[in-house]
């Protein structure tokens, strides 16, 4: 596996960590609709939150939130539409993006922007 790929996947287990102590259910994960996916589907109380997790290591310059653009956010909303299409029971969903930051020999950064769309 590329290490891009080990690096994404160690921050959706992060990302993953991080909601569960944090009172959110995780439903499912890696849900794809066509060739569009959704890292997380979670939920909290009455919400459905469709996850985006961006993962940076090193030192280099920028955040991994800043990869997230509208083009990503429409993908976003196509899955949605299909997992809600399946699952007609939710009324409140929310799209959120988690970024991970991972430096050497210290804790993960972690920044959770709410409701994005």
């Amino acid at each position: 596996m590329a290490q891009h790929n080990e690096t994404g996947n160690r921050g959706e287990e992060i990302a993953g960590a991080h909601l569960t102590q944090h009172g959110y259910s995780i439903i499912q994960t890696n849900f794809r609709h066509g060739r569009n996916e959704v890292d997380i589907i979670a939920s909290k109380g009455e919400t459905l939150h469709f996850i985006e997790v961006k993962t940076k290591a090193g030192e280099s310059i920028g955040h991994p939130e800043q990869r997230v653009d509208r083009s990503k956010i429409n993908r976003m909303k196509i899955v949605a539409e299909q997992y809600l299409f399946d699952h007609p029971d939710w009324k409140f969903i929310q799209f959120d993006i988690i970024s991970v930051l991972m430096k050497d020999g210290m804790p993960p950064e972690i920044f959770v922007i709410e409701d994005v769309y």
